[in-house]
């Protein structure tokens, strides 16, 4: 008797009876029901988070920004309204909290009174963060908690970079305003600076101006004193002349000698005094020239009133001194004039000096008085040239200590132009779109740009690997409450382990592979999920069916009812280290040991593999795991039907409580 004969007769008796054949059908289909319905159940449940119900409660009273009333509390409700994430539902604060105890909510969102005062917090001295508070209920969902804190980042991102753009906006914008102030400052700084220039050159000119006055005035002190000595020469002269005037007729031929030359002294005396008066008339017409620029300089000038008014003062003195002083001198010329034009009629006279003594004792008398008024107008008029010189040398240093200041100002104004320069090429020049672009980016700066190697498209698809797996163990077990592991007649009489135990296995091996085949039929056509490699799949999923078959054969022919029961506990321990829902690696240590052994683990990477276009190096890894897992629990249960040729035990006497 042949494999297929064996296997013919499992079948048939599988299907001898009505019920037979209705326990195998309903056997059948719990792998397909069981994948199926889970997937379909969990097809795409984020899409349908709209379905949801979910408390928006906002009591936000509002606030003012830049003037302007703002309410984000109402722009958010609006956001989230128009959005339609979940399913909101606009209540009061004590209905939100009665529907979330009694189940109406799963949760509830809360924006408070104050929730716009806090986010126009930061413009002023006590910034504070709003407050987007999260009422959650694990009795309704543990999951929809889960979900609500996905909710509640997304509004709490959505409010930082609304409330981030506005405000770096109006960062820009207020920068904008700087740089435009600025601007205005360079030019008011340029301006300065030619002023500053202008008044520097005035107080170069006004110190050179008064340079050339102090020299005028050293030139008229000098002549002034000049004339002052020969004044008081000519005053001892004629003083004693007078004193002598009581000789003059015995003296007169003497006299008139004298006389000639008195006269010829006082010719010269009055041309050196007419060339002196001059010369002053000169200084003082320069003096009031240069008085008259001096204050149009200082009145022009960058410098205080008070400043302005020392200066001033110290001007209107010199010049005040250098007037009177010419009008001294000027007198003093005419004086000297008319003492020469008496000296020359003296001259002539003293001929007629012997005759007319006693007229002529009276004349000297007179001379020596205007010789005495002379020498005290030209003592005078030293006296004010010397004022003259003190008050022109006061105003050459007062003229230098303003031009030095002028250039110590004109230098600083040129550096503060400098630097609002440099500053103002750090300042970006932006228009309105580009400040409003910036402020865009300033709120969001980062990007996720994501990218997949492989993507199921969408969640039932990227659980389908793992129930797939778990329907064909489930399948395989709960075939194995119908089918018997070995054909205890043909163990008896055949004698051919080998030969009965591969007829054991290929029974549930060959219903699996059914189950595979519908179970990938539902998954692609039921379902709609996209296979990458459909041949492949089906393929590994047999494969994984048959090995599911293999092992729990073994379990069964080794340990019979214990063996079945402990097939279950193997796949409660499959369920939790296979890795289907959380990444393995989150496992604890010895259970991420038993991840990289146990079949499952490896089903359910090599139909991810195989399903979404991954590598197909590791797929065939994971397949050759699982044909040494099929390999062994094969031999094993050789091992155990060979056992059974040659002795019986009376546990194998005993009706089996399973199948």
């Amino acid at each position: 008797m042949k494999i297929y004969h064996l296997v013919a007769s499992e079948l048939k008796r599988l299907t001898a009876t009505s019920m037979a054949k209705l326990a195998l059908v309903a056997l059948m289909a719990v792998p397909i029901l069981y994948a199926g319905l889970y997937l379909w159940a969990n097809n795409d449940p984020y899409g349908n988070l709209k379905d949801i119900p979910v408390a928006l409660v906002v009591q936000d009273t509002g606030s003012t920004l830049d003037g302007k009333p703002v309410n984000y509390g109402q722009q958010v409700q609006e956001q989230l309204l128009k959005d339609g994430a979940v399913g909101w539902q606009v209540t009061s604060a004590e209905d939100a909290a009665t529907g979330v105890r009694d189940g109406e909510f799963d949760f509830i969102l809360t924006l408070g009174p104050d929730f716009s005062n806090a986010l126009t917090s930061a413009s002023g001295n006590a910034p504070k963060q709003a407050v987007v508070q999260l009422t959650t209920n694990d009795t309704n969902s543990f999951l929809a908690t889960t979900i609500a804190g996905q909710v509640a980042e997304k509004v709490r991102v959505s409010i930082t970079e609304q409330v981030g753009k506005e405000a770096a906006l109006q960062l820009l914008n207020g920068f904008a305003e700087v740089r435009t102030n600025l601007t205005d400052a360079v030019d008011g700084a340029g301006q300065l600076a030619d002023g500053a220039g202008s008044a520097l050159t005035g107080a170069q000119s006004l110190q050179t101006g008064a340079q050339a006055l102090t020299t005028g005035a050293h030139t008229l002190a000098t002549g002034a004193s000049s004339a002052n000595d020969g004044a008081q020469q000519l005053n001892s002269g004629l003083q004693q002349l007078a004193a002598g005037s009581a000789d003059l007729p015995a003296q007169a031929a003497a006299l008139n000698d004298g006389a000639q030359k008195v006269a010829a002294g006082n010719a010269s005396l009055s041309t050196q005094a007419s060339q002196i008066a001059t010369t002053v008339q000169d200084a003082t017409n320069q003096a009031s020239a240069l008085h008259a620029q001096i204050v149009a300089q200082i009145n022009s000038s960058a410098l205080t009133d008070a400043q302005k008014a020392q200066l001033l003062s110290l001007a209107d003195q010199v010049d005040t001194a250098v007037v009177d002083g010419n009008t001294k001198v000027q007198n003093a010329t005419v004086q000297i004039g008319t003492l020469a034009a008496g000296s020359a009629e003296l001259a002539a006279g003293t001929q007629k000096l012997a005759d007319s003594a006693p007229a002529l004792s009276n004349g000297i008398a007179s001379a020596a008085s205007g010789a005495s008024q002379l020498a005290d107008g030209t003592a005078q008029l030293a006296e004010g040239s010397a004022q003259l010189v003190s008050g022109a040398q006061q105003l050459t240093d007062g003229s230098g200590q303003l031009a030095t200041g002028l250039g110590t100002l004109d230098t600083g104004i040129g550096t503060l132009k400098d630097g609002l320069s440099s500053g103002l090429d750090e300042i970006p020049n932006q228009t309105a779109d580009q400040r409003e672009a910036a402020a865009s980016t300033i709120s969001d700066p980062v990007a996720v740009d994501s990218s997949a190697v492989t993507k199921a498209s969408n969640y039932g698809a990227g659980m389908a690997p793992f129930f797939i797996s778990l329907a064909a163990w489930i399948g395989i077990y709960a075939l194995f409450l119908i089918v018997k592991p070995l054909s205890r007649r043909a163990v008896t009489a055949f004698k051919k382990p080998a030969l009965v135990t591969t007829a054991g296995w290929a029974t549930p091996a060959v219903l699996g592979g059914i189950q595979m085949a519908a179970v990938f039929a539902v998954v692609t056509l039921a379902l709609g999920y996209q296979v990458q490699h459909g041949w492949g799949m089906i393929g590994f999923m047999v494969l994984t069916s048959a090995t599911f078959a293999a092992i729990i054969l073994a379990l069964n022919i080794l340990l019979g009812s214990v063996g079945q029961f402990l097939g279950l506990v193997l796949m409660v321990l499959q369920l939790v280290t296979a890795g289907g829902t959380f990444p393995w690696q989150t496992l604890p240590g010895p259970l991420q040991v038993l991840h990289t052994v146990l079949p499952m683990s490896h089903a359910v990477d090599g139909i991810r593999q195989l399903m979404y276009g991954g590598n197909l190096d590791l797929a065939a890894g994971d397949a050759a795991a699982l044909f040494y897992w099929l390999l062994g629990a094969l031999a094993i249960s050789y091992l155990g039907a060979r056992r059974l040729t040659r002795h019986r035990t009376l546990r194998d006497l005993r009706p089996s409580l399973i199948g």
